[in-house]
């Protein structure tokens, strides 16, 4: 299995606006491709025709797709984005830019972890965490970071075992945990990285309550060639959670995931098969790369 894991933001209207926005961040960036919406479907989605449905980008080499999907989700920090800078002065830029219009979980200040360390909410409320570091420690520009707190805390590291034992090329890379003499739980996930599919995650846990969970602004991507790909993930995944439309789960911790044909973003960039595939895979839960095909 060859699959890559690609984190989708839903947006209600502001895809092209927010992928411009963050492609003018980062040198290496740019906007691969875009889909829009047809006439087809419109009793569902109620998107005018035209307008962009998934907005496919690029951050320093790393993808990301925007979804305008409607006002139903919004981000909150239950996932958040650690961005290692390896500068004071791109974390000083950074900070600025993604803070204007938005607001700050932490102040950008020195902490025990990093010499200069930001948390903040961007304008679109997508949340981010900003740090001088190195490259070599987390390989990658940008890593999601998973937030497990209050009732969810115990399982933050049965979490990340589940995530690591699903995807192959994966490994655990630390557990931090607390200490006795730290405001927490002593021996629970204090933070975690682990890698799927040779990608960084995170994990950070806190036995405080917060008034947010995690939800489906941001879920993550997995790119099938194979019926017997996408049977297995789906599986896997919804093992204790719970199936949507389109290819969209929960798993069993409420991190939202699609399973999606790697063929699909073709077939929707063809105006003359986009109307039909779309109306096929709106009736459908999990994808069907036969019926896909067919229609």
């Amino acid at each position: 299995m060859q699959n890559h894991i690609t984190p989708c933001l839903w947006f209600d209207n502001q895809a092209e606006e927010a992928a411009g926005f963050y492609t003018s961040l980062f040198s290496d960036s740019t906007i691969k491709s875009i889909s829009r919406y047809g006439k087809e479907g419109f009793e569902v989605h109620r998107q005018k025709e035209g307008t962009a449905l998934t907005v496919e980008f690029q951050l320093k080499g790393q993808l990301f797709n925007a979804l305008n999907g409607g006002p139903y989700f919004k981000f909150n920090p239950s996932v958040s984005f650690y961005v290692v800078c390896e500068t004071e002065n791109e974390v000083n830029v950074l900070w600025e830019k993604l803070s204007e219009g938005g607001s700050v979980m932490m102040a950008l200040d020195k902490y025990d972890w990093s010499g200069r360390y930001g948390w903040l909410n961007d304008r679109f409320g997508l949340s981010w965490q900003i740090a001088l570091g190195k490259l070599e420690d987390t390989v990658q520009k940008f890593s999601p970071a998973l937030m497990f707190m209050g009732s969810q805390h115990h399982l933050a590291e049965e979490a990340v075992h589940f995530y690591t034992s699903i995807f192959p090329d994966s490994t655990v890379k630390h557990i931090l945990r607390y200490t006795a003499d730290e405001k927490d739980t002593a021996g629970t996930v204090k933070h975690a990285q682990f890698t799927l599919q040779n990608q960084t995650f995170m994990i950070m846990g806190s036995s405080m309550e917060h008034q947010f969970k995690f939800n489906e602004a941001v879920s993550f991507q997995v790119f099938c060639d194979t019926q017997k790909e996408i049977d297995y993930y789906w599986n896997k995944l919804t093992d204790g959670g719970s199936e949507g439309q389109c290819g969209w789960l929960k798993d069993k911790y409420g991190v939202s995931w699609q399973i999606i044909p790697s063929m699909l973003g073709e077939l929707m960039s063809n105006p003359a098969k986009a109307g039909s595939v779309m109306n096929a895979f709106l009736k459908m839960k999990k994808f069907d790369i036969a019926k896909l095909m067919e229609a």
